[in-house]
Order: C-alpha cells, then structure tokens, then sequence
C-alpha cells in the first residue's frame, strides 16, 4: 500500500492558485456575476428615465381613514395631475363612494391586498385571495379590474412576486418615500420628495397622512417648473419584454 503525504504548504499554494484562477474567471466574466445578482425576483421600484422625457408617477396607499380623500382629489385636478390609489379591500367596503370619486376623477384605483398583511408571511392559496379579493371589490365599483399590486409594508419574497406576475399583475414599490406617514411636517415631506425625484421615479404618500395635502401643492409646482410630466403608474411602466436590475429599476429587454 502506497502512502501519500501532501505537504501543508503545497496543499495552501495550490488553494490560493485555485482562488485566484476563480477570481480571474469572474473579472472576465462580468454578466455571470449580473445574472447571479439579479435571480432574486423584484417588483418594480422605478423606471429608467431621460433628462429629455421627464415622467414621474406619485402614488397613494389608502388603508385607514378617508378624511382628506376629496381634498387630494381637489388639489390633484387643479394641477391636472393624475394619480394612482393603492387601496384595501376593506377600506373600500367602508369607504365605496370614495373609490368611485378617484376613479371618477381620473385616477387609477389599484390592488394594496384586502386585510393588509405581511404579504411575504402568507401561504401561496392566502397571497391569491388577499390579491383577488380586493380585485373583486375595486372593479365592482369602478367597472375596472385593476392591474398593479402593492405590497402591504412594502415586505415581499419571490413567491409574492411570482404569485402576483402570475395573476397577470405587476408588483410595484417605489424609490422616492415622502415619510408622510411618520406625521413630519410639510416641509419635510416636500424635502424628501423634492430631493429624490429622477426620472422614472415613483413617489409613495399616503391617505390620511397628517400633512400631505399641505405639502402636495409646492411638490408638484417645483416638479413642474423643473421640467416634469405626471403620469399613472400604468403609464409608467414599460410593456413585456422588459428587464429588473438588482436595485428594482425596470430597462426595456
């Protein structure tokens, strides 16, 4: 029987050698390592814009109270700036006459799920009726089944994703927070929206936030003298095909 004795600092030599040639390969391989960053499944977070085409889509999610509904509506149509109203089924089931007055005044009412869980915790058959349920509900007062879907919290996995592509909808977040929602004042919302905005951008606020209709106004009228064009979300987003990269923007294929 033959006996082979491998040397400490031959076996460490050869595992550095093995190292670097691993590191070489992924240096000249740079899409092997964009395709690995980029499994995870993504909703959209933004798209990709042009200084030359300027589109920016501010977005609402509407869960709890319905106090300044009709202001948002009055100060959104002085502006001539369309909308998009996430909202939950339950709130709707409360709340019937508003849904009808956003779709009334233009604005796109889409899916933020029906009794607003954590999405991502939820069994496959859970994710579905949480999603088709408020489907149902929006489209029997709007005559409109809504497309777009929007993740309570903001919390995903890939099977909310996949399950919600599945349903022939498309996921969407957003990369510009206004923090309405923590009660700051309107100076600060106008600030973090302000600052953030790029072309393509989705802008989150809220219904019922403490002082988003005070803030609303000097948003859109800096944004417009800056160049920028409002859009739905719908008309925002590109058609299939189309490309996610690792941080959510949306390329066309």
């Amino acid at each position: 029987m033959r006996v082979f004795i491998i040397r400490k600092q031959w076996w460490t030599s050869a595992g550095c050698l093995c190292v670097a040639a691993m590191m070489f390969w992924l240096v000249s391989h740079p899409q092997a390592v964009g395709a690995a960053a980029v499994q995870r499944q993504l909703p959209i977070y933004c798209v990709e814009g042009s200084e030359e085409q300027k589109k920016v889509a501010i977005s609402f999610d509407a869960a709890w109270g319905n106090e300044d509904t009709e202001a948002l509506i009055q100060i959104l149509d002085s502006y001539e700036v369309p909308a998009t109203f996430f909202v939950v089924a339950q709130w709707v089931d409360r709340y019937p006459e508003s849904v009808k007055a956003l779709y009334e005044a233009g604005h796109d009412v889409m899916n933020h799920s029906t009794t607003h869980p954590h999405m991502e915790e939820l069994p496959y058959e859970k994710m579905v009726t949480e999603v088709e349920t408020c489907n149902d509900k929006v489209e029997a007062v709007t005559g409109v089944r809504p497309t777009l879907f929007r993740c309570p919290y903001g919390g995903y996995n890939d099977q909310v994703v996949t399950t919600v592509r599945e349903l022939k909808m498309e996921p969407i977040q957003w990369d510009v927070d206004s923090l309405d929602w923590k009660g700051i004042s309107a100076n600060e919302i106008e600030r973090n929206v302000v600052s953030k905005v790029r072309p393509g951008s989705i802008v989150l606020f809220h219904n019922a936030a403490d002082h988003t209709p005070e803030a609303l106004p000097n948003i859109i009228q800096t944004l417009k003298n800056e160049g920028y064009e409002f859009v739905k979300i719908a008309d925002l987003i590109l058609p299939q095909p189309y490309t996610i990269d690792a941080a959510g923007v949306q390329h066309p294929a």
